[in-house]
């Protein structure tokens, strides 16, 4: 059948073609990368929750939960700050008095604490951080939440 062809033919075809254009296969290799590291670094540091509760005990760090309500009836960390990711731009204010200390971002999966931790930075803060998996990792780190 004219039109189908293997994976091997795919990949041959492929290679042939990065090959003639070397140049052009490497520019876009090259904008992949930085792409990529650029987002990561928009993105914060990511921390373990190991490492947050340490950050937490000893450098008065501060959580953020930017979790809608519904989500923190499960529970929260204690002693974090609790701003939904939707409102989180018009009550960043709200944090002023903790601009000197470093925050972290929790949110449930992970999904949110890119954009809330560019958020954060964009209105003045500093040493924003990201915790790594969200609340849902916390618990599995066998982590305590309080409730509400």
């Amino acid at each position: 059948m004219p039109g189908i062809f293997t994976v091997e033919e795919v990949m041959e075809k492929f290679l042939f073609f990065a090959m003639d254009h070397w140049i052009l296969s490497s520019l876009f290799v090259a904008l992949v990368v930085a792409l990529i590291i650029t987002e990561r670094m928009r993105g914060g540091k990511a921390v373990t929750p190991q490492q947050a509760v340490m950050m937490l005990n000893k450098e008065q760090a501060v959580v953020v939960d930017v979790r809608d309500k519904k989500e923190t009836s499960e529970g929260v960390i204690r002693g974090s700050v609790l701003i939904p990711f939707s409102s989180l731009k018009e009550r960043a204010s709200e944090l002023e008095k903790h601009k000197d200390k470093t925050i972290i971002i929790a949110d449930k999966m992970g999904q949110h604490s890119s954009m809330a931790v560019r958020t954060l930075t964009g209105a003045g803060f500093t040493n924003v951080q990201r915790l790594s998996g969200g609340v849902v990792e916390w618990k599995n780190a066998n982590l305590p939440l309080a409730k509400k």
